[in-house]
């Protein structure tokens, strides 16, 4: 005779790191699903760190030599090209999109390992915390949106909101609760968006990019860009990311 009761499944998580996973009123993410004017874009800055905000900023992923990280401008000079605002990682290293074979492992002496794609890196994530920090009233209270696709994480029958392209679990805690996923595991995803309680700004990343965007005031953006160690451009809300 066959068994027709359900399968069982383990509990929904409660917690991701410190950042409390939301399973009820998902209402705080609703800016960034409502249609509005200037409505994000698929494959656009504001299609990933949401339409709306004075400013916007690109973030690079750095690739690394002996895991130490080695910014776009230095492999670029090696190469003989140049990065602008919306240069991708492939034509950095000279490379037509077709034929970029990411087993790849460099140029000896000055990067062997590609940038992640991905979410925010956890170091660049750390020198991102503190500018953010300044520039909202609300750094106690943020929320944050976790691809619901990545595979590591048992996230089934959790409700997600909708943003170009991604399905969002809803997450929320302080702005320095951003990097706690890695008390889980070392190569845990930290989430893909970051906004205070006050929306002063929006950070935006993917699983398919090499960059994190900013979106936020003008004076934001400006101390990004002077930031040591971020490497970061200005870019506009209707530049393609790639």
């Amino acid at each position: 005779m066959n068994d027709h009761r359900p399968l069982q499944r383990d509990p929904a998580p409660e917690w991701y790191g410190r950042l409390h996973v939301r399973t009820t009123d998902l209402s705080p993410a609703a800016w960034l699903t409502e249609p509005a004017p200037g409505h994000a874009a698929l494959g656009t800055v504001a299609g990933v760190a949401a339409p709306g905000f004075a400013a916007y900023a690109r973030i690079l992923h750095p690739a690394s030599l002996d895991e130490r990280p080695v910014r776009w401008s230095t492999v670029a000079a090696a190469h003989g090209t140049r990065v602008t605002p919306t240069t991708r990682w492939h034509e950095v290293i000279g490379l037509d999109h077709d034929h970029h074979n990411r087993s790849d492992h460099g140029l000896p002496g000055v990067w062997d390992e590609h940038p992640g794609e991905g979410p925010t890196p956890p170091d660049v994530a750390r020198a991102l915390i503190p500018v953010l920090g300044r520039h909202t009233r609300t750094p106690e209270r943020c929320w944050f949106g976790l691809w619901s696709g990545y595979g590591r994480w048992e996230f089934d029958g959790i409700p997600t909101f909708t943003t170009p392209g991604r399905d969002e679990v809803l997450l929320a805690g302080t702005l320095a609760d951003a990097v706690s996923p890695l008390t889980l595991d070392e190569f845990a995803e930290l989430p893909d968006l970051w906004w205070p309680q006050d929306r002063a700004w929006c950070v935006g990343g993917d699983v398919d990019l090499a960059g994190t965007y900013v979106g936020g005031s003008a004076e934001l953006v400006a101390e990004l860009l002077s930031a040591p160690e971020l490497e970061t451009h200005p870019v506009t809300a209707g530049d393609p990311v790639g």
